[in-house]
């Protein structure tokens, strides 16, 4: 395993959906984070040369079966250890603590009550907000040789830590990872700096050459097909594959009938002219249009439209093989958030959320194996990584678009004359988010058409035609998201555009949902 860096933290995920927050808190923080199974053998983790190691949350109870559990002799590696939650509960139950139900289930936002502001909570207020998700608690310290050091109203040992020095572990039942634990950020950084000893130096420029070196390996002398869309994961994973390995790489560019107003042109002359690399355009409006004609599950969209981009990349990978070149590889621009929401977390135990064509919609018998080198990396991650390699602004700073395209923000069944819908009100949509620069303030912003028509009046007649979303979001990693509080003046002004220049639309409404409980795309 190469490593950018010799200040290590390994996370062993025990199926959390927020283990990847850790990861990225540990990175931003100046350490390198892996998340790494919880079975993973202890002498694994040796050859990492850990300064620390964290044990993530996790949806099941120590004492269900089949639990996920991780090495027992995990203490005797030397170095601090963080348990989080079910993480903690685990650690505190191999040291020899009780871990019973408790008598309310704490969930959402609890007063902590810090008894020792040293250490990990050096600097943290003495009373603080922190998030709480557990239905059990630890208990019985003494005989683990544990002691509290911060506690909750329903929570008497909500932090405690090991009073053998030879074993330093420390374990909070709330989450300091997420953006409701108010001072969850400088909790990680505590363990990171005063407890583990890091110096903070890790870069994203050291992720980009190791990430480089695993690229060389997997691919060796063999070629990569890269689908690039034009947005900005596609773009960062071509980049960074042409970095790893120069003239082994053909990008394929998919018309699929499904995309933005101009989006052709704009990635034929931005790739060609700025990579320099081997770009291929396919045309396969009326293949996809075909697969999408009756239905209406966006799940079978997906499904459908992933099937037909392997067709299309097989046929690719023929044509580059009559060149001459192997092409064995099928890159992809997928990110960690698709690969959890899509029930693939390292600990095997999160929630399958929706499918992504670029993750659960390929189908078993492909001819490609994956390489995707993002997949590990929030938005925010990836952007930083585009910089890194020296990608343009107006690529890096693109909003994101799904990998279907335009069939899941056409809600039922996907048809020519509603893209072409779509497409005139997404244009008007960006003009004006633009011009009263949003978008750097917006994470993403898109029209949705919806499957109903409304009665409205035009001039002297009853029109009955269709009603446009228009959702708008800001985020840090597309995993929680809070809807964009746009002035009603600019939503006024992009309503009655769309409303008088596109014609069969006569309702426009704004969609004021955050995610969680809805999720960014309507489908």
């Amino acid at each position: 395993m190469h490593l950018p860096h010799d200040e290590v933290i390994p996370i062993l995920d025990f199926g959390s959906q927020t283990a990847q927050l850790i990861a990225r808190r540990v990175r931003e923080a100046g350490a390198f984070s892996l998340l790494l199974p919880p079975d993973t053998p202890l002498d694994v983790l040796r050859e990492l040369r850990p300064r620390g190691v964290i044990l993530s949350g996790g949806p099941a109870s120590v004492y269900e079966p089949g639990a996920p559990t991780c090495d027992p002799r995990l203490f005797e590696i030397g170095v601090p250890i963080l348990g989080i939650c079910y993480g903690m509960q685990l650690a505190a139950r191999m040291l020899g603590a009780r871990i019973d139900p408790a008598a309310r289930r704490e969930f959402g936002r609890a007063s902590l009550d810090i008894a020792d502001q040293s250490g990990l909570f050096g600097s943290i207020p003495q009373k603080t907000t922190v998030w709480m998700s557990h239905g059990d608690q630890v208990q019985a310290l003494e005989k683990a040789g544990l002691e509290t050091v911060a506690s909750t109203p329903t929570c008497p040992h909500a932090a405690v830590r090991s009073t053998d020095p030879s074993r330093p572990f420390y374990g909070v039942q709330f989450h300091p990872e997420v953006t409701h634990t108010p001072h969850g950020v400088d909790i990680l950084q505590n363990f990171l700096y005063r407890i583990c000893g890091c110096k903070g130096t890790w870069r994203m420029a050291d992720y980009a050459e190791t990430a480089c070196q695993r690229i060389r390996e997997q691919v060796g002398r063999d070629h990569v097909i890269c689908g690039l869309s034009g947005g900005v994961d596609s773009s960062v994973a071509a980049a960074l594959i042409h970095k790893a390995i120069p003239g082994q790489l053909t990008c394929v560019f998919v018309d699929t009938g499904l995309l933005r107003k101009n989006e052709r042109p704009l990635v034929e002359t931005t790739f060609r002219d700025h990579f320099h690399i081997d770009l291929r355009v396919v045309d396969a409006e009326a293949q996809f249009l075909g697969d999408l004609a009756g239905i209406t599950d966006p799940q079978e969209k997906r499904r459908r439209i992933g099937h037909r981009f392997i067709d299309v990349f097989n046929d690719q990978a023929a044509h580059v093989a009559a060149e001459g070149k192997n092409a064995k590889f099928l890159a992809q621009g997928t990110l960690y958030p698709d690969v959890i929401e899509s029930g693939h977390s390292v600990g095997g135990k999160s929630a399958g959320i929706k499918l992504h064509h670029n993750v659960g919609g390929l189908p078993k018998d492909m001819a490609f194996s994956l390489i995707e080198p993002l997949r590990d990396l929030f938005k925010d991650e990836v952007r930083k990584l585009g910089e890194v390699l020296g990608l343009p602004d107006q690529i890096i700073w693109r909003h994101p678009f799904p990998g279907p395209g335009l069939a899941v923000r056409v809600l039922g069944e996907v048809a020519k004359p509603k893209l072409d819908i779509l497409r005139e009100c997404d244009e008007i949509l960006l003009e004006e988010i633009v011009a009263a620069d949003l978008y750097r303030k917006t994470s993403q912003v898109f029209a949705v058409l919806l499957p109903v028509q409304s009665v409205g009046v035009m001039g002297d007649g009853r029109t009955y035609e269709s009603v446009v979303a228009i959702r708008a979001v800001e985020t840090q990693d597309f995993m929680t998201a809070d809807w964009a509080r746009i002035p009603f003046n600019i939503l006024a002004q992009i309503s009655n555009r769309i409303i008088n220049e596109v014609r069969g639309v006569n309702r426009v409404v704004y969609d004021i949902s955050s995610k969680p409980p809805a999720t960014i795309e309507w489908e």
